[in-house]
């Protein structure tokens, strides 16, 4: 499941980019949905929000971390569905904007990411970034809300159930499976 959805996240970003590339003029927006959404070329150097555009070949490196890490580190872990989808599009997502700053102008570990998706009040961005964030917001409900660990076990356990107790056996000692044997299996032991 993790693979399928990397690889589906990863096609669908890198084919919208050839996409809107080929088709869409830069600055140029184009509306859809009564203007609710335009797609709007740009070439983003940074991180979030045009942010860091100095920083290029620091964001591709630790792109590659992160996805080492997922790769060596958690996916061998993993035994929850939740969890194989929400590492898939966070991989997805990775990859995509560092396949971007790995091939694209203006050159190895600096190209600029391809962002063409525009809400109203909202920075430009593209599929890897709907991966990304997509990927946060079911990472933080497994964590917080359900409590599932990437294995699939629960961080919070409930404790276990106390037998009833029953009546009138209240004050009798509880015994042991020595108390229990008959009494020359006690005298070899």
């Amino acid at each position: 499941m993790f693979a399928a959805v990397a690889l589906v996240g990863l096609s669908l970003d890198v084919s919208t980019k050839v996409i809107v590339v080929d088709r869409l003029e830069p600055l140029v927006p184009v509306r859809l949905l009564g203007g609710l959404l335009q797609l709007r070329l740009i070439r983003n150097p940074g991180a979030a929000f045009s942010s860091g555009e100095r920083f290029t070949a620091v964001f591709a490196l630790a792109a590659v971390l992160v996805l080492i890490f997922v790769l060596v580190r958690l996916v061998p872990r993993l035994g929850h569905p939740a969890w194989a989808v929400a590492l898939g599009l966070l991989c997805a997502g990775v990859s995509g904007n560092l396949v971007d700053r790995i091939f694209r102008a203006p050159g190895v570990l600096r190209g600029h990411v391809v962002d063409f998706l525009e809400l109203p009040h909202w920075p430009i961005f593209n599929v890897a970034d709907m991966c990304i964030t997509s990927a946060a917001v079911l990472i933080m409900v497994l964590a917080v809300i359900k409590n599932v660990g990437i294995s699939g076990e629960r961080y919070v356990r409930t404790p276990p159930e106390q037998p009833e107790p029953v009546e009138g056996l209240e004050d009798v000692a509880p015994t042991s499976a020595a108390d229990e044997a008959p009494r020359d299996e006690r005298d070899r032991g």
